[in-house]
C-alpha cells in the first residue's frame, strides 16, 4: 500500500506552505513542535529552513527547492525527493548516495542504513 502525501493542518507545516521559512525557524527555535511526517512538500521552496531534528519521514519533496539545506539531523526514512533541487544539501551520513540518486531520478523512497 502506497502512502499518499498529506496536506496537514499543522500550523508549522502551514508556515512552510506559505513560504514563511523565517517565522517557521523562529517558532521552532522557541520550542514549537512541527508534525511533518508524511507531509507533501512538493514544489515548495525550503531554502533556509532549520531542519535540525525534524521528522520528515515519508515526506514528498517532488520538485522541492532544498538547495543549501542541512538535513544531517533530520529523519528522511521513506521520503521521496524526485526532481528536487539539492545543490549544496547535506544529507544524513546513514543515507547512501545511491539511495539519494535513485530517489532524485526515479522517485523511490529513501532507505537509511543504520
Amino acid at each position: 500500500m502506497t502512502k499518499k502525501p498529506v496536506v496537514s493542518d499543522d500550523p508549522m507545516y502551514r508556515l512552510l506552505r506559505d513560504g514563511a521559512i523565517k517565522e517557521f525557524n523562529e517558532r521552532k527555535a522557541g520550542g514549537e513542535a512541527a508534525r511533518l511526517a508524511g507531509c507533501d512538500f512538493s514544489g515548495m521552496v525550503l531554502q533556509g529552513i532549520d531542519a535540525d531534528g525534524l521528522d520528515l519521514r515519508d515526506g514528498f519533496f517532488h520538485d522541492t527547492d532544498l538547495r543549501g539545506v542541512d538535513l544531517r539531523k533530520a529523519n528522511l526514512e521513506g521520503a521521496s525527493i524526485h526532481g528536487a533541487r539539492i545543490a549544496g544539501v547535506y544529507f544524513p551520513a546513514d543515507l547512501p548516495p545511491d539511495e539519494i540518486e535513485l530517489s532524485l531520478e526515479h522517485g523511490t523512497r529513501l532507505r537509511c542504513r543504520r
